[in-house]
């Protein structure tokens, strides 16, 4: 690699280690490509992404960034799993690593928090944003449903007793 191509590769990582609020690492050696090409498949789907490179520029990278942290992981043939949703990064790489006994989570960081194996699979257990907005979402709409129901049940019933009654005066 050239020197201005590393130095290009060290900023692009170093953007992404600076936008990122999680990051995943893991070893990967013994996986295909096929196999690396279905990982960063489900990690796009996730709207997570996928980063390999030398671990020397990646610690490079690192410097000024709230995930400097995983720099000590960064040993052997590592994989970034990074993503912005605190949960999709560690979601995937955890549901990959179950798939794949070759796919080795060794850690990673939640902002300037680092996280073990235990960590990652604590992160990856959570509801994702979308999922808590939707709860959220929920939780506001029950009790105006319920307020709608109450409202109108006095009504029904009233309406019912009066058929009731109209029904009987008729009978008689």
């Amino acid at each position: 690699m050239e020197r201005a191509a590393k130095k290009e590769a060290v900023e692009q990582l170093n953007e992404v280690f600076k936008t990122t609020s999680v990051a995943v690492v893991a070893q990967y050696s013994g996986l295909t490509v096929a196999q690396m090409q279905k990982l960063r498949q489900q990690m796009k789907q996730a709207g997570a992404a996928v980063k390999v490179s030398k671990n020397r520029l990646a610690k490079i990278a690192l410097e000024g960034t709230d995930v400097v942290a995983i720099g000590p992981m960064l040993k052997g043939p590592t994989v970034i799993a990074t993503s912005n949703d605190p949960v999709a990064a560690p979601k995937v790489a955890i549901e990959f690593a179950k798939a794949n006994e070759k796919f080795v989570i060794v850690g990673g960081s939640m902002g300037k928090t680092v996280l073990n194996v235990d960590g990652v699979k604590a992160l990856a257990s959570l509801p994702s944003l979308d999922e808590l907005r939707g709860k959220i979402v929920g939780l506001l709409v029950a009790p105006a449903t319920k307020l709608a129901q109450l409202a109108n049940a006095p009504a029904g019933k009233l309406a019912r007793v009066i058929q009731a009654h109209a029904s009987k005066g008729e009978a008689a």
